[in-house]
């Protein structure tokens, strides 16, 4: 598959054949098609499937009808209203893809953002690192605000610059920033059947795990390790997992470890050690200092209150 690597927005814009932009490290592009018609990217040649990758940020809204648009492993759940967040040197792919409506499209480059608060907040907001079926998908009151944030800062974007256009500009994207992050916690919460098809699937994998006793050999599995076998990203997997149970996957995967352990000490045949090392502890007192901290009581104690 064929990959266009834009170094820069100018590039990006040239090659799309947008408005040069007015900063060449922030840019916003609205589109407005009229009613009945539709834009394809057929229009820039993309017959085959083509791969993005761009070294800034990137913020796009669509009405997404046809087409395929893959972020990562896999293909994206297109619907209308469909909001994505791209960071830099993340890769995107989409093959005949067809737009209708509205569309807008924010770029900036880390530079634009460095030595600023938000460059330090940009990093803890999930929706810049998903790989998978992870693109945010709006009400239509969430809708109008999402549009209603991007008009504002193009008109701020187009006025002439001046000292005061940089410090709007940014608090307009912060706000952006955070109805995403509320509007992607009410995601988590209603797709409350998907969240529990993908906490079944995790408990499924961590008893395959310890029942053919990979622990021994490769220690307890990782959050990082866990979603690859999910095939989505951790935070992806960790948020889900977060607004199912109001536990963290590592939570989680940290009270089975603690339910075999309880198995496995009642088993005469093990003592404190070998179920540590068992289980995948490097040390024992590690096991032991979980153990204590889940249960209330240390693994000599459980064993001495369940034999007596």
């Amino acid at each position: 598959m064929p990959t266009l690597d834009f170094k820069n927005i100018a590039e990006f814009h040239e090659y799309f054949d947008l408005p040069e932009p007015e900063n060449p490290l922030f840019s916003v592009v609205h589109t407005r098609l009229k009613k009945g018609e539709e834009k394809s990217c057929d229009t820039y040649a993309f017959n085959e499937p083509v791969e993005l990758n761009c070294q800034f940020y990137g913020i796009s809204f669509k009405n997404i009808i046809s087409g395929e648009l893959t972020y990562g492993r896999t293909k994206y759940d297109c619907s209308n209203g469909m909001l994505l967040f791209t960071a830099p040197n993340q890769k995107l792919s989409f093959k005949d893809i067809v737009f209708s409506s509205e569309s807008y499209h924010i770029a900036f480059h880390k530079d634009y953002i460095r030595n600023l608060e938000i460059y330090q907040k940009i990093k803890k907001y999930n929706f810049f690192n998903y790989n998978v079926n992870e693109a945010l998908h709006l009400s239509p009151k969430e809708e109008q605000t999402v549009k209603d944030i991007f008009k504002n800062m193009k008109i701020e974007y187009e006025n002439n610059q001046d000292e005061f256009s940089k410090e709007i500009i940014i608090s307009h994207l912060e706000t952006l920033l955070k109805y995403a992050d509320r509007f992607y916690k009410r995601q988590f919460l209603d797709r409350t059947d998907d969240n529990k098809v993908l906490f079944t699937k995790f408990n499924d994998i961590l008893n395959t795990y310890f029942e053919q006793n990979l622990s021994a050999e490769d220690g307890i599995p990782t959050v990082e390790w866990m979603a690859s076998q999910l095939n989505i990203s951790h935070r992806y997997m960790s948020d889900t997992i977060k607004a199912e149970t109001g536990k963290t996957a590592v939570d989680q995967i940290n009270l089975f470890v603690i339910d075999e352990a309880k198995n496995m000490l009642l088993n005469p045949t093990n003592s404190i050690s070998e179920t540590a090392y068992k289980l995948g502890f490097e040390y024992p007192q590690y096991f032991s200092r979980l153990f204590k901290k889940k249960t209330g009581m240390s693994p000599k104690a459980y064993i001495e209150a369940h034999l007596n």
